[in-house]
């Protein structure tokens, strides 16, 4: 699972909290990305921030819903 954002996001702050206890409780693993590290996802995703991906395909943005987050990851 990968949570896509950048610094100072407000979104993206309420996301890694959601993401880190949905993770954190399935034992699943995840990481975070910058838009800001990478030009192309810049490009791609800017105006989505935050943007959550499972198994490597878009799985929500903006906002992370918990439970099909959960259900995604179960």
């Amino acid at each position: 699972m990968v949570l896509l954002g950048r610094p100072g996001c407000h979104l993206c702050d309420e996301a890694r909290a959601v993401v880190a206890r949905v993770a954190g409780e399935l034992g699943v693993g995840w990481q975070e990305q910058s838009v800001d590290d990478d030009p192309e996802l810049l490009r791609r995703y800017a105006e989505q921030i935050p943007v959550t991906f499972v198994d490597g395909r878009r799985h929500d943005f903006w906002r992370v819903d918990e439970a099909r987050l959960r259900a995604a990851l179960s």
